[in-house]
């Protein structure tokens, strides 16, 4: 039986595998961004069994060569710019190595104080470095926590809205009214999810229309608010998006965040690509409004340099989520928690365990500043911006949507067919990345600048093959 690996052995293979990735990143700009390959070619490469016997380390790496890496679309690639960027750095990654290492659960104050006060604090600077609303800040009722990822954010949010809207007898008895919910036509389909898992149900999400920016139109949402309640249904959560998931458009918060308000309505904010943003003062006008929000959140694993997963959620009213989630069996009674004077995230998520994800967004924060997380962000900005003017000034494509962002929504002009064909002909060289979307019924390409290493000439050689590829058709 193969022994545990000892602290030495983990030192000189922990090497190794810094050295490997250091040599992944390197090296990344050669490699093909996406992998041509069938479905069951990897698993094909793999034995059918465990091995009986634990197997020399060296074999290990030598597989991640052999089978791993050419079956990975590289992300970090600097021609990747497809969905948006699921950023990670130097730092991200030595300090999910630290938190591996240590190994704690951080579920409970008590299991582990420094995972806890180090997350409290840390989500107090994010919401100072994106110049949120005070009442998000933990020295008051709010407080911010990092959940995996939007989606369950959303859901969170979701019951902390049916428990709030129900005076607390969603709690007890469960979903007996008809409840509703509201989102734009654009917005991601993780909030129907969360409508669907919390047992609201697909007929009682609203996907409210838009405007010709793609917005949220605060009078279909007050019809939709007036037609529900006129027909015995009880409002619960409207969720408005900064940075849709297609075209990165702006809900108009401040008038949502009135009507919510006057509606007795909960209202969470999804920023979850374009919260990043809010770090520069001058991209600080997409947040208008923001005051109004009772829960919000965004991913610094998209756009801030932070591995995989990291959504930071922010609420105004900490103590409503923790009377929504809190379930307290004798195993984890402790007297710092009857004390009432720590924080458990337990209460703040759906599940009860958690990892120490804060001390990657914490080495995060230490190694670049503010003034890095901006620089990273005004140069995707600059690059989208830019490849916007080669599109424009081709008179075969056209922009399809604004980009106040690191995203450009284009297609050729005409029909669905040789945009749809240029998307797999550019993909199929290897030499960059996109996916698409539907605007107005259209196909249209989609390009998000945002991995950490890409340049403006990884975006001009991108269009040039675009260009190119077109002529060849």
């Amino acid at each position: 039986m193969a022994a545990h690996m000892t602290p030495e052995e983990f030192r000189h293979y922990g090497h190794e595998v810094v050295d490997w990735i250091a040599d992944y990143w390197a090296n990344l700009e050669a490699l093909p961004v996406s992998p041509d390959l069938r479905p069951g070619e990897i698993a094909a490469r793999l034995p059918e069994r465990a091995p009986e016997t634990g197997e020399d380390f060296a074999a290990v790496l030598a597989d991640l060569d052999r089978v791993i890496t050419p079956g990975l679309t590289h992300w970090q690639h600097p021609a990747f710019f497809g969905y948006f960027p699921a950023n990670t750095s130097g730092p991200s990654v030595l300090g999910d190595l630290v938190s591996a290492g240590m190994g704690v659960q951080g579920m409970l104050w008590s299991t582990s104080p420094a995972a806890t006060e180090v997350e409290t604090v840390v989500l107090d600077w994010l919401a100072d470095l994106l110049d949120l609303p005070a009442r998000f800040h933990s020295t008051g009722t709010g407080g911010g926590v990092i959940q995996d990822s939007a989606s369950s954010a959303a859901l969170v949010a979701t019951l902390a809205a049916l428990h709030r809207v129900s005076g607390g007898a969603w709690r007890r008895s469960g979903v007996r009214e008809r409840y509703t919910v509201y989102t734009s036509t654009q917005a991601h389909s993780s909030i129907e999810k969360a409508a669907r898992l919390a047992g609201i149900g697909d007929e009682n999400v609203r996907l409210v229309e838009v405007d010709q920016d793609f917005a949220m139109r605060p009078d279909a949402l007050r019809a939709a608010l007036d037609a529900d309640r006129v027909s015995g249904a009880t409002p619960a959560l409207v969720v408005a998006t900064i940075g849709t998931t297609s075209t990165t458009a702006i809900d108009p918060l401040p008038a949502i965040g009135k009507i919510c308000q006057e509606y007795g309505v909960w209202l969470h904010v999804d920023a979850a690509y374009a919260g990043a943003a809010a770090v520069c003062p001058e991209l600080r006008w997409s947040h208008a409004g923001v005051e109004y929000a009772d829960s919000y959140c965004f991913d610094p694993h998209k756009w801030l340099l932070t591995g995989f997963d990291c959504d930071a959620f922010w609420l105004a009213d900490r103590a409503e989520l923790v009377q929504t989630l809190t379930v307290l069996p004798e195993f984890l009674r402790n007297a710092a928690t009857e004390s009432g004077e720590v924080i458990d995230y337990r209460d703040w998520q759906v599940p009860l365990g958690r990892r120490f994800r804060a001390l990657k967004l914490w080495f995060v924060l230490r190694w670049y500043g503010a003034e890095g997380l901006r620089a990273h962000i005004r140069r995707c900005v600059a690059t989208a911006q830019r490849f916007a003017e080669w599109v424009r000034a081709d008179e075969r494509f056209e922009v399809v949507a604004p980009h106040p962002f690191s995203l450009v929504c284009f297609r050729l002009r005409g029909s669905d067919g040789p945009n749809e064909k240029l998307l797999r002909a550019v993909n199929a060289t290897g030499r960059a990345f996109l996916t698409h979307t539907k605007v107005d019924g259209r196909y249209v390409l989609r390009l998000a600048v945002g991995a950490p290493s890409t340049e403006e000439r990884h975006a001009a050689a991108t269009w040039k093959l675009i260009q190119a590829t077109v002529d060849t058709e």
